[in-house]
């Protein structure tokens, strides 16, 4: 059974790693037109937040791609999903119950996403089958 949860886990984190990278890979390359959604959302220097939050999705995703400081990865998650959710994704403030819906249901996949970051902490390090960093020894 421990060879499936390996397995399991091992596959889990490179779908996991490469959404996370990937999205992050995203920002930089849809920075215009993400950025103009920012600032339509009201977020202040739009370019900038976009890039930022495209670094924090980028360390996220390696992080758990690779299993190096998984920690820091779910850290640099958190940061990027609560601002993101709660600013960009805020459908109490919606009036049009098609846009509240889809602002909603991005609400919720972004809670998930960060409840799901936070569980990675619970798991002992190192990874199985991470880049280990040299103890020195």
């Amino acid at each position: 059974m421990d060879g499936i949860r390996n397995v399991g886990f091992i596959i889990g984190r490179i779908i996991v790693g490469i959404y996370y990278a990937y999205s992050g890979i995203e920002h930089f390359i849809l920075l215009h037109p993400m950025s103009q959604y920012a600032a339509a959302k009201g977020v202040p220097i739009p370019e900038l937040a976009v890039a930022f939050t495209g670094i924090l999705l980028l360390i996220g995703g390696i992080s758990i791609l690779l299993g190096v400081y998984p920690w820091v990865g779910v850290l640099s998650l958190i940061i990027f999903f609560v601002p993101v959710t709660f600013i960009m994704h805020a459908f109490w403030k919606v009036q049009d119950p098609t846009v509240r819906m889809g602002e909603m249901i991005n609400f919720m996949k972004n809670m998930g996403l960060m409840g799901s970051a936070l569980i990675f902490l619970a798991i002992p390090e190192p990874w199985k089958m991470s880049i280990k960093k040299n103890s020195g020894t």
